[in-house]
């Protein structure tokens, strides 16, 4: 057995403090998926940034006996800003482990490699992290133009001509300015976008065929990805960041946390704009459209409701520090894939001879997320 360790190193040895929705949404309130109400008797959401906290958070991947020679491709956290800090990555693997870079777009990942034959395939990953919240008024930020060109231009799955540009424009009709078509466009997607439970993982993101076709119901990677193509098209830079919730939200609001042991399945896009005014800023318009879906057993379809306001308000401008990014990369191929390049890499990878292994089926590609919160 081919063993591959790789000690904890720490990449910074100096941590520095730095409108209501459509009527026919109604038709669709069946499929909703029921979830208990917070328990806090006076809905409250106002993250502030300076609550840093450190996570272990720890991937473990095991596949089934090889037939063909297999990769896998885990995400490390390579997102580093004043909000969050990488601090370090160890793995083990009885394949042959590394990491690697897309070499593109700063995608950092453990790719393990095993040989055809081998009877229990398995990586391990253990990355820690530093992260806080995000607040308004945070000071702005200086930004590279080739940074803020890269958040202007169209990817394969987020088009910002046609039918994007046209819905862009009608959703920011008589706004000026940059902060003024942002507002637009962030009640436009709450208020015509919806949560669909019954969409697979995080959704695909594929926003040209979602205004084609009239059906705005997705997840996180389709709402935010709504949100991020229709300001890119009316010339304002904007990110998907795609990661993963690591702890219960500190608002007793359910669906904006993970309060599970196992984190498989919390993994969570969110995304933010570049404000001449104010530098990158913190959106999810997904989120809300998440707790108006799921945060009680019915479905609110009202932002003026007393639990949608506060995160209605919050989540423009704001997000809570329980949650780790790992990029904000699009189209990325996947170093040593034979495959097609993808749209977002959020979720462990695995591809063999027969192509991509289905990342949602874990029966034939079982892995396991949890994250520990360590204390300074």
């Amino acid at each position: 057995m081919n063993l591959v360790r790789r000690a904890f190193i720490g990449r910074a040895a100096g941590v520095g403090l730095t409108a209501a929705l459509p009527a026919s949404l109604a038709l669709n309130a069946w499929a909703q998926s029921p979830a208990p109400a917070p328990a806090a008797s006076t809905p409250r959401f106002a993250p502030q940034a300076g609550d840093w906290r450190s996570f272990d958070v720890v991937t473990r991947v095991d596949l089934p006996a090889t037939t063909s020679a297999t990769r896998v491709w885990v995400p490390l956290p390579s997102v580093q800003t004043d909000w969050q800090t990488p601090l370090d990555d160890a793995f083990i693997s009885n394949g042959k482990a590394r990491v690697v870079t897309d070499g593109e777009q700063g995608v950092r990942m453990v790719t393990a490699e095993f040989a055809a034959g081998t009877a229990q395939p398995y990586v391990e990953v253990t990355s820690r992290v530093r992260t806080q919240s995000r607040a308004p008024g945070a000071r702005p930020e200086r930004e590279d133009p080739s940074v803020l060109r890269a958040a202007l231009q169209p990817t394969r799955l987020i088009p910002t001509d046609g039918i994007v540009r046209q819905t862009a424009l009608k959703a920011t009709r008589g706004a000026r300015g940059d902060e003024a078509k942002v507002r637009a466009i962030y009640d436009w997607v709450v208020h015509n976008a919806w949560r669909e439970p019954k969409v697979k993982g995080c959704g695909e993101g594929d926003i040209k065929t979602m205004l084609e076709t009239g059906n705005l119901g997705g997840k996180c990677a389709d709402l935010n990805a709504l949100f991020v193509g229709l300001c890119r098209a009316v010339g304002v830079p904007a990110r998907d960041v795609y990661g993963i919730r690591l702890a219960p939200s500190a608002f007793g609001y359910l669906q904006l946390g993970s309060g599970s042991a196992s984190l498989t399945g919390a993994q969570h896009c969110r995304s933010e704009v570049y404000l001449q005014a104010k530098g990158w800023t913190p959106m999810d318009p997904a989120d809300v459209a998440k707790v108006m879906r799921q945060e009680k057993p019915e479905w609110i379809k009202s932002v003026s409701n007393p639990l949608i306001t506060p995160v209605f308000q919050g989540l423009y401008g704001a997000w809570e520090g329980n949650w780790m990014a790992y990029n904000t990369a699009h189209d990325v191929k996947l170093p040593g894939s034979q495959g097609d390049a993808l749209g977002f890499v959020m979720y462990p990878m695995a591809e063999n001879a027969d192509g991509w292994f289905d990342q949602y089926e874990p029966t034939t590609f079982k892995y396991k997320i949890s994250a520990s919160e360590v204390k300074a």
